[in-house]
């Protein structure tokens, strides 16, 4: 759907008030698809941040959510969607079947798409303290990936043991990885560790995971909140943020590398 005010932004262009590069960009601000009455698409989302229209599965119904999939897989797209159940899962297998389809179990995302993912040269790093916190992380290392980085991970290297971190430490710096995320629950203190030794930015991703006091992560997102190194912080369990953010920063970086060897 493109609303009315487009023909404003046209008769600018008709009158030399604005470019037709202006314009263009202008317009992509308007561009959605309405689906039926429950959903709107951002049709342009990733070409105006660089972050891909991602959707969220939790608290759709199957039916709707394979509505919303149906629609969206039109022309050069890739979807991500993210927190998928059981059924939503076996009501989308039963009613698409793009090119490209790849569920990811441990993250619970699925990526559909008719054409690959494009590779930007950014790479990213994640982190886990324990085995637990893996499943989050698997949610960031999707959304990384499809926004085309390389991503090398670092899996249960925890404060309780910190000598399993430093030799893969190193070689996560000697690949060039442009950021790091982090994800840590309990007491939350790998990321501040982390990134009071590399020369890369850190992404503290919190888990929900611990109990007693300070349990759900609300402990491990305070001890990052409250962290003695610079560090960012995303949510409690927010996967897909925390690997965007670190797959924009990385992305941005390759971009620079490139104009410095032109």
């Amino acid at each position: 759907m493109i609303t009315v005010s487009i023909t404003s932004i046209l008769t600018k262009v008709r009158n030399n008030e604005i470019s037709v590069d202006e314009a263009e960009a202008q317009i992509k601000l308007l561009r959605f698809k309405e689906i039926s009455e429950i959903a709107r698409i951002d049709c342009h989302r990733s070409e105006r941040t660089g972050i891909p229209e991602a959707i969220l599965a939790e608290g759709k119904s199957s039916g709707d959510l394979a509505m919303i999939v149906e629609a969206s897989l039109t022309g050069d797209v890739r979807i991500l969607l993210t927190r998928v159940s059981d059924a939503q899962l076996h009501e989308l297998e039963s009613r698409i079947d793009p090119p490209y389809m790849v569920w990811n179990e441990r993250a619970r995302t699925l990526v559909c798409g008719t054409v690959p993912a494009n590779k930007t040269g950014g790479r990213v790093g994640i982190i886990t303290a324990g085995t637990a916190d893996i499943p989050v992380a698997e949610e960031a290392r999707v959304a990384a990936e499809e926004m085309g980085c390389d991503v090398d991970l670092i899996y249960d290297a925890g404060a309780a043991g910190i000598h399993r971190l430093f030799p893969d430490l190193g070689r996560l710096i000697e690949k060039g990885v442009d950021a790091i995320v982090v994800a840590a629950g309990r007491d939350g203190t790998l990321p501040t560790v982390v990134a009071g030794l590399v020369p890369v930015p850190v992404i503290g991703l919190p888990v929900s995971v611990g109990y007693g006091a300070g349990g759900k992560g609300e402990a491990a997102l305070l001890s990052m909140l409250q962290s003695c190194s610079v560090l960012a912080v995303v949510n409690i369990d927010a996967g897909f943020v925390a690997g965007a953010f670190a797959a924009r920063i990385a992305n941005l970086a390759a971009a620079g590398h490139c104009l410095k060897t032109q």
